[in-house]
């Protein structure tokens, strides 16, 4: 189980940096593998990313993506969305069953699926837009979408012990930003969701902390390759089979809630 969890962690934080989703897979694997009730799983899920945030956020800082106005504008909007919402998803938290937190797990993965899949399909739009010579231009949301956007991950990220980037990339994709501006501003957002989720459920007595350091040494291993991935090599396979874990997960997890 131990082994298991570690190798789920890797995975989800290579997941963070280089697609965005993958903060998810840790919050599985707790849930799936260990039996601890949904506060503790999503606490002790949630307290990883703190680390992970931070170091996602500097790393693109330094590939200079955060140096950037208009992306550090987007990075605030999204924290300040999080410092709000996601009080609100500890509280949710604490008034589900076992059962509902499953179920809403579930659906957490299959929409995350869905939003990936969403992108896949973007992506292969505009590099054929690009061949015939009429790209598709870049797009920066307003402040009100960015806040909405932030609202829903910072809530979310609250009930099932995730980080911002599982949901906010996608979203942030899906509204017209680049896919490397995505990844660095939902870094910053992760930091206030997880710090703000962490002490929330911490005041409860909701943090496994020797599973804490267990799944969030490898996660942050796995952020740095991560975001190397994402600098370096082409995503595509490594997306593919993102969105169909994510697929079989879903009713699984739903079937075990």
């Amino acid at each position: 189980m131990l082994v298991g969890l570690a190798l789920i962690s890797l995975a989800g934080g290579v997941g963070i940096t280089a697609l965005g989703p993958g903060g998810v897979l840790p919050t599985i694997g707790l849930f799936a593998l260990t039996g601890l009730s949904a506060p503790v799983v999503a606490g002790t899920a949630l307290v990883t990313h703190v680390a992970t945030g931070i170091a996602g956020t500097a790393a693109f800082t330094r590939s200079g993506q955060l140096r950037r106005p208009h992306i550090r504008r987007t990075a605030l909007i999204l924290a300040a969305a999080a410092a709000v919402g996601t009080p609100l998803g500890v509280l949710v938290n604490a008034h589900l069953s076992q059962r509902a937190f499953g179920y809403v797990l579930a659906v957490v993965v299959a929409a995350v699926a869905l939003l990936l899949w969403y992108r896949e399909r973007a992506g292969v739009g505009r590099a054929a837009a690009d061949h015939a010579a009429a790209p598709v231009p870049e797009h920066h949301p307003g402040t009100a979408a960015i806040a909405g956007i932030g609202a829903v991950v910072a809530v979310t990220g609250g009930i099932v012990g995730i980080g911002g980037p599982m949901l906010a990339v996608p979203l942030l994709i899906a509204c017209g930003v680049p896919v490397l501006e995505s990844l660095a501003a939902a870094q910053a957002q992760s930091i206030v969701i997880a710090a703000v989720g962490s002490v929330g459920y911490a005041a409860q007595g909701a943090i496994d902390w020797p599973l804490a350091l267990l799944v969030g040494v490898p996660e942050l291993a796995g952020v740095f390759l991560g975001w190397r991935i994402a600098h370096a090599l082409p995503t595509r396979t490594l997306k593919r089979a993102l969105i169909v874990a994510l697929l079989v997960l879903a009713p699984y997890l739903a079937a075990t809630a």
